[in-house]
């Protein structure tokens, strides 16, 4: 009897959690049903045509996008919404689906009326030639070596989602601004001031064609080495297997990474695990919010992202700060379009990759290295020791009480010595091995 009356507050209150997060988030699937319909009506008056969402079937959705649909995650269609499923939304998807096919390549290239359309966000436009991905190049120093006989080490750096090349520039770049080391932060393709098309659906293919154009043809490298955070390490690795004989290590930081199940899609995995619906943390909230609800995103992107100048304006009268943390201003510098597409056709749909790409990496040999902090509540930490189990000479460094961004932020110094050391040593290896 002691122990059901000591179990009995605990229950009620997991029930009362539970039933609150089932009301709220059925709630939502409201507002996305009601917005659905909304952002369909208001495209056509404004814009002329109805742009396709993802609320149809993948069968449907299929015609608007034969072109370009290999890489597209089931993640996009098997968000289960009871209102859409009801059949009214279903007719009306065929029509949008239609009218879709009359939208023009040209047309796509413009942003969209919910879309920020200042000189800093659209500046890619003004480029009528091929377009590349912003990248920041840190040349080495020159008094630390003779490059006349040793030839430079690159080294690419990619950050994670809703983020960009500021994570290394204002962070990791000072430390190593004496180094002997050529250094590449780029602006991924969507995020920062790289282009944000809306013709393309931010495959992974995608992300990895315009790092190769931007970076590695551009630069002409044919060694480096990569560091990435979060969702950059999906595209990290994904590079790292189509480039192993280039690649000289692969640094890893908060990698989301899971292993995979017989009885459960990978990308299903990646969906549940990274943005389950559940109101706590806060961090975890957010990522459900946006990845499940299409429609609610992008209200939430035209009312921050779209107006970011004036949110700025707002924020630095209220901290009386000249200058913003460059985390604040990476969270709108990028369009729904793009935010959405990427997070489920890369994060998502990428998780189909990695075992293929880990596999590589394991025959060859690749010196795998492994960082995350002890409390991140982003990607839990069981990641980093999934990777070992793939790749079994993968070295696992956890960092005890950091968490997803200070595993990086405010521990620079210490996070650029230790990438020192790695390349160093990988340097040493390969010069031993040439003289055996």
């Amino acid at each position: 009897m002691a122990d059901f009356w000591g179990k009995w507050p605990r229950k009620t209150t997991q029930f009362l959690i539970s039933t609150i997060n089932l009301l709220l988030f059925l709630f939502f699937d409201l507002l996305d049903f009601i917005m659905c319909i909304f952002f369909r009506y208001i495209d056509e008056i404004l814009e002329g045509k109805s742009t396709p969402c993802y609320c149809q079937s993948q069968k449907q959705t299929q015609g608007c996008e034969d072109r370009r649909n290999i890489g597209i995650s089931d993640t996009l269609f098997g968000r289960k919404n009871g209102f859409r499923e009801m059949g009214f939304l279903g007719n009306m998807s065929s029509k949008v689906a239609k009218d879709s096919k009359k939208i023009g390549i040209e047309e796509l290239r413009k942003t969209r009326w919910s879309d920020c359309g200042c000189e800093s966000c659209v500046s890619w436009m003004n480029n009528d030639g091929d377009q590349k991905l912003h990248v920041v190049v840190q040349e080495p120093s020159k008094g630390n070596q003779d490059f006349s006989t040793t030839p430079i080490e690159n080294v690419i750096f990619l950050h994670g989602f809703l983020s960009s090349s500021f994570l290394w520039t204002e962070t990791v770049f000072p430390e190593l601004a004496g180094s002997k080391y050529r250094l590449f932060a780029v602006d991924l393709l969507g995020f920062g001031s790289s282009p944000k098309p809306r013709d393309c659906l931010y495959t992974m293919n995608d992300h990895l064609e315009m790092v190769e154009k931007s970076v590695i043809r551009e630069f002409n490298l044919t060694s480096f080495h990569l560091v990435a955070h979060s969702m950059g390490c999906m595209i990290a690795l994904a590079l790292a297997a189509k480039h192993p004989n280039n690649l000289k290590s692969i640094t890893l930081t908060a990698p989301p990474y899971f292993l995979s199940s017989e009885e459960e899609d990978a990308s299903s995995i990646a969906l549940k695990r990274l943005a389950y619906k559940r109101l706590w943390p806060p961090l975890l909230f957010g990522a459900a919010f946006m990845t499940w609800y299409e429609h609610l995103g992008r209200c939430v992107c035209f009312v921050l992202c779209r107006n970011h100048r004036t949110w700025e304006r707002i924020l630095k009268l209220v901290t009386r700060k000249r200058k913003l943390h460059f985390l604040v201003i990476d969270l709108t510098r990028h369009t729904h379009h793009s935010a959405w597409h990427t997070m489920h056709n890369v994060i998502c749909g990428g998780a189909k990759m990695m075992d293929p790409c880990l596999e590589i990496l394991r025959r060859g040999g690749a010196r795998v290295i492994v960082v995350q902090g002890s409390r991140d509540q982003v990607v839990p930490v069981e990641c980093s020791h999934n990777i070992k189990v793939m790749v079994p000479d993968a070295e696992v460094k956890i960092i005890t009480g950091a968490d997803h961004s200070t595993v990086i932020i405010g521990r620079e110094k210490e996070f650029a010595n230790d990438l020192e050391l790695i390349w160093a040593s990988v340097t040493t290896d390969a010069k031993r091995e040439n003289n055996m």
